[in-house]
């Protein structure tokens, strides 16, 4: 099974780490002031305090004022093991309103929890500082948790392997956005906004990119563009293919028919995520494995 289609069963798992009602009132609760804090905090308690800087550096496409406007301004609310206790709390919260208890505490989940801890020691973590801070991080007991943290260092190890890839293809932050959005058709405005970037630095991008002849004109990719966007996405896969080759291919399958019912609930449940153009919206694909129609 492809790296992509894993990703696309546990990123909606992950992803109400962020993305939910609850989530959201458990950073609140810590005393963090906007959205953005409490993502920045949660996401970056598994590295201990970390300055501004760092963060900055793997936050890879968000612009540095973005994150230097929440970290390291955040440890001042609350300590990193008080940002993880309160994710937990939230994903906890968020996972038995979106799943329901039945499901959340069924053989189902269970399962793929043991296949999670299975495939955990092999979730590449040299060279991926994020993905390595969440492999250290005790798995919870608790097999929805268990699971949810999983697939949070998958992620995040998959995200680490992303960013090398863009620095091989000689892309900056803000050209990677610039490339992303022509290669998925999304405005500037929407990228611009959801990663704080200055107009001005959007327009300097656009024009490295077209002196590079990787953009015809803005927003419209040439074809050596297409194919340096598509060499991102490859390695990308390429490079978090480890975890699923060492646990081989029916154990593989067996968790992403697992996962992908309870990915698919979230994707279309969960409306703080939705809509969201940056997703890949895989809802036939997970449906697809799942075994249901649409």
């Amino acid at each position: 099974m492809e790296p992509r289609t894993l990703w696309e069963c546990f990123e909606p798992y992950h992803a109400v780490t962020y993305f939910t009602p609850e989530a959201i009132a458990e950073t609140d609760a810590l005393g963090c002031k906007g959205r953005w804090m409490g993502y920045f905090g949660t996401r970056a308690a598994p590295l201990g305090a970390a300055p501004g800087w760092l963060a900055t550096s793997l936050f890879y496409t968000f612009h540095p004022s973005r994150v230097l406007r929440q970290l390291p301004a955040a440890w001042s609310v609350a300590e990193p093991a008080e940002f993880l206790a309160a994710r937990l709390r939230g994903v906890d919260g968020a996972l038995r309103r979106l799943l329901g208890d039945e499901v959340v505490e069924g053989p189902d989940v269970a399962e793929a929890a043991e296949l999670a801890r299975a495939v955990v020691e092999w979730i590449p973590t040299a060279g991926r500082p994020l993905g390595a801070a969440n492999a250290a991080l005790t798995l919870p007991e608790q097999p929805h948790l268990a699971l949810w943290q999983v697939a949070t260092t998958l992620r995040e190890s998959r995200g680490d392997g992303h960013v090398a890839a863009l620095v091989t293809a000689g892309l900056d932050p803000v050209e990677a956005l610039v490339a992303f959005a022509a290669d998925r058709g999304l405005t500037a405005g929407y990228l611009q906004a959801a990663r704080n970037v200055p107009e001005g630095e959007w327009a300097a991008a656009e024009n490295r990119l077209l002196e590079r002849d990787l953009l015809a004109a803005p927003g419209v990719l040439t074809e050596f563009g297409a194919e340096l966007r598509q060499s991102v996405e490859d390695l990308t896969d390429e490079a978090a293919a480890a975890p699923w080759l060492e646990l081989g291919d029916q154990a593989t399958t067996r968790f992403a028919t697992l996962l992908a019912p309870l990915a698919l609930r979230i994707t279309l449940t969960n409306d703080v995520m939705r809509p969201n153009p940056m997703a890949l919206a895989p809802e036939r694909r997970l449906a697809a494995l799942a075994g249901v129609e649409l």
